[in-house]
């Protein structure tokens, strides 16, 4: 791959535990390190030396290692904690927050790939903070899903900032459908693929992982008992400390040795074993361990769970058993230990199988993910040629999302606007009336009069996506057209697609997922309204714009006089969008940002657009039509 990439991947848990999930994220992140990419781990962390010398790396700037390696930052230990009120999740610890921040802040990155991303976690707390394209990962959350959805509402709307989804099996993909719909790509876990040394005939090894649960492993033991005592075979059981986990019968002593869990020792057991058992009921099942018995060689036989029959293709991989039928279990074991035949055709199947479960092989997919969801970014807007066109225009102050009373909602007369435009010292506005261009070719006409430029705009209000700012229009867009549709009679006019007020839930938004169908045509964004009386809602513009290279625009949205150029943009003069758009990519915006302000701004509106002020306003323009007609 060509790109080289600048990534953060986010585990929710300890980086000290032995979990599944961190063997994902340290294994990708070794290969994609190799490959010249520059890879940041954010973890949790029960090591107060790792969390200090982290915390000191991100405030110094030295996050990322030199290349080839992977840095690892300890963000603190994260415990669970009970919501504060119902639908609400929980917050994590402040420190532990502001770690993550900081360090997301400080760190130019391309993309945020965050692993299991319920809060409280820091997985949750990453999704919230990027300001880069982000990639989530579903493994195994189960659990996770159910707690959630008391607060349904609000993750639906906080997995929305993903740009891409995956899931680590199908099982997991169908969970995730149903609870949280959008498409989910797999993304398998990989296994180390050590070389098998040569195995003798006998006795043939049988290995059983400590992943699952204490009924699994006693219907394996008891499946052993039925074994005939003339087969040849060995039993190791993975424990966490070696020690038995259950008291075991004379008889099985003697063949069933036990060895102490962990990543490495797990390794070496798998790639002696010439049978691996899972044996799940289904309370937890751990395809996880498949995938890595598969990666050694070994053959597996497993419980039909719709899991492990992934993992095996349907049985082509091993041999399957009903869950909780020991008499099959023993009868497939049996099978295996002494047709060694059968043996050697499925570990003809598994060897052919291993090179697509390597690490470097679910990196490839992992890397040509990040690689697509890249391609969605705008280009940088401002060429060699069109800065050097405008280097020497002057600059002037520009609003761009304003009202007259040709909008429904609005009572301020086009020459009342205009004359407003010019005591705030504005050099350009936008007229962006709500569904209707009438007020904007009136203000163009009259414009030249007041020394302002006007930009002909409309805010339109699509079918059921939120509304959609076309500028530099001629002809009025209806409303109630699809999104997409109007956009296309946006592009059709020579126009400019300025997305307003995108995430403020007081106002009609297209939500992310309409934002991400149509990323590639919005040439604008509004990332700073001053209406909006949740500031969060115009950092979360910043984000989007940020991730995606989109210029990003700013308006007063005045629906009265009193508020017209609040808020500004200094910028180069411009003739025509392509100048605008390249003038808006080098601007400033300067505006004030209260909550008093919009209050105040609000209580004017309300009270100029009252019934008799609305009468009014529609006798005016009546006149003015009649006067117009009359000419």
């Amino acid at each position: 791959m060509s790109d080289s990439f600048a990534l953060a991947q986010v585990t929710p848990y300890p980086w000290e535990d032995d979990h599944e999930v961190n063997a994902f994220v340290g294994s990708i992140s070794r290969e994609l390190a190799a490959r010249g990419h520059r890879v940041i781990v954010l973890a949790p962390s029960r090591s107060p030396d790792l969390v200090r010398e982290s915390r000191r790396r991100i405030r110094a700037g030295e996050l990322f290692a030199p290349d080839g390696e992977v840095s690892v930052l300890g963000v603190g230990e994260l415990l669970p904690l009970a919501p504060a009120r119902r639908g609400t999740p929980p917050a994590p610890p402040l420190d532990v927050a502001r770690t993550i921040e900081d360090a997301l802040t400080r760190a130019p990155l391309d993309v945020v790939h965050v692993h299991e991303p319920f809060a409280p976690s820091a997985a949750s707390v990453a999704l919230r903070h990027s300001r880069a394209l982000n990639v989530g990962s579903f493994h195994a959350p189960t659990e996770r899903v159910i707690s959630t959805q008391v607060a349904r509402r609000f993750v639906e709307r906080f997995f929305g900032r993903l740009d891409a989804r995956t899931a680590s099996f199908e099982a997991t993909r169908d969970l995730m459908e149903h609870a949280f719909p959008a498409p989910y790509r797999l993304l398998r876990p990989g296994a180390a693929t050590p070389d098998r040394a040569p195995r003798p005939a006998s006795p043939v090894r049988i290995a059983f992982g400590d992943h699952e649960e204490r009924q699994a492993l006693r219907l394996f033991l008891r499946a052993l008992r039925r074994l005939p005592a003339e087969l040849d075979w060995d039993a190791v059981l993975l424990s966490p400390t070696g020690a038995p986990p259950v008291a075991m019968r004379s008889g099985l002593r003697e063949r069933v040795h036990h060895a102490p869990g962990g990543p490495e020792r797990e390794v070496a057991v798998l790639a002696e074993a010439d049978i691996v058992v899972a044996a799940s009921v289904g309370q937890s099942p751990a395809p996880g361990l498949l995938v890595r018995a598969l990666g050694a060689g070994a053959v597996p036989v497993a419980a039909r769970l719709a899991p492990y029959e992934e993992v095996l293709e349907d049985g082509a991989l091993g041999l399957l058993f009903e869950p909780g039928d020991v008499d099959t279990l023993a009868a497939q074991l049996e099978r295996l230990i002494s047709d060694a035949a059968l043996r050697e055709r499925l570990a003809g199947r598994v060897a052919a199988s291993r090179p697509s479960l390597a690490w470097s092989a679910v990196t490839d997919r992992a890397e040509a993910l990040y690689a697509e969801v890249a391609e969605r970014r705008h280009p940088p807007r401002t060429s060699g040629a069109a800065r050097a066109r405008l280097e020497g225009r002057a600059l002037i102050d520009v609003d761009l999302h304003m009202h007259t009373d040709h909008s429904h909602d609005c009572a301020t007369s086009v020459e009342a606007l205009l004359a407003a435009a010019r005591d705030q010292g504005l050099g350009a506005i936008a007229v962006t009336d709500h569904n209707e261009i009438s007020g904007a070719l009136a203000a163009r006409d009259a414009a030249a009069a007041y020394g302002v430029k006007v930009i002909v705009g409309e805010e339109v209000k699509t079918a059921h996506q939120g509304e959609v700012i076309g500028l530099f229009l001629e002809e009025r867009i209806p409303r109630g057209l699809t999104l997409q549709q109007t956009i296309a009679e946006i592009r059709r006019q020579g126009g400019l697609v300025y997305v307003p007020h995108p995430f403020d839930r007081m106002h009609a938004v297209p939500d992310y997922e309409h934002l991400l169908e149509v990323v590639e045509d919005v040439d604008a964004i509004e990332v700073f309204n001053p209406r909006i009386a949740i500031p969060a809602y115009n950092e979360e513009a910043v984000r989007f714009a940020a991730k995606y290279r989109i210029v990003g625009g700013a308006g007063s949205d005045s629906h009265v006089a009193q508020g017209l150029g609040s808020v500004r943009i200094r910028m180069r003069d411009f003739d025509g969008p392509e100048d605008f758009l390249a003038s808006l990519a080098d601007a400033d915006i300067i505006g004030r940002p209260s909550s008093l302000y919009y209050a105040q701004v609000q209580a004017l509106k309300f009270l100029q657009t009252r019934p008799a002020a609305r009468r009014a306003a529609r006798r005016r323009r009546a006149r003015q039509g009649a006067s117009a007609r009359n000419r």
